[in-house]
């Protein structure tokens, strides 16, 4: 069984190096969240980094999945938006190390992202993913709506093009009105 939770910046900073095993594993692996191929864990941890940052600085969330101690999947909410939209968020990177998909982590991840937004005031939240990738099955089955599909709009790790759809879920007091 996996445990989830919000980290602060200080645990990110500590826990860098399980969180960039999680990143290469996951880019490794085909995953189009945002670099290329080759990737290792030296790689991502400049992005831990500024993710470290923007959690101390109130601008993301950052929930970790543990399974026996060790970090095992992310997601990130990034929070901070401009004066015209304070009721939304960005769901950003969901990621889930290939030997740990089909336990339900993603779904615990979402749920937890999810509830902390609404906590927090967002009604609405947005992301987008690799069309015809594993995660969008996974939003589809958690309620997301699809918004609209825009064809090359990034690289998968190896290079090819990457079609990728966005997708929005309202949360909290507006998904009750809804």
């Amino acid at each position: 069984m996996s445990e989830t939770r919000l980290l602060d910046a200080e645990e990110t900073r500590a826990r860098m190096g399980e969180l960039a095993d999680v990143l290469a594993d996951c880019v490794t692996g085909g995953a189009s969240v945002g670099f290329m191929a080759p990737y290792g864990p030296a790689d991502a941890l400049p992005f831990w980094r500024d993710v470290a940052a923007a959690v101390g600085e109130g601008a993301t969330l950052l929930f970790a999945a543990e399974r026996a101690g060790r970090i095992v999947g992310t997601v990130q909410v990034g929070i901070r938006q401009m004066p015209n939209q304070p009721h939304r968020a960005d769901v950003k990177k969901l990621l889930v190390m290939e030997s740990e998909r089909g336990r339900g982590i993603a779904r615990a991840l979402m749920a937890a992202a999810e509830a902390e937004a609404a906590r927090r005031g967002k009604t609405v939240l947005v992301l987008d993913t690799a069309t015809g990738s594993p995660a969008e099955t996974v939003y589809e089955r958690l309620g997301w709506q699809r918004a609209g599909v825009i064809p090359d709009y990034a690289l998968y790790p190896d290079g090819r093009f990457c079609a990728t759809t966005f997708f929005y879920k309202r949360i909290g007091a507006a998904a009750l009105a809804a």
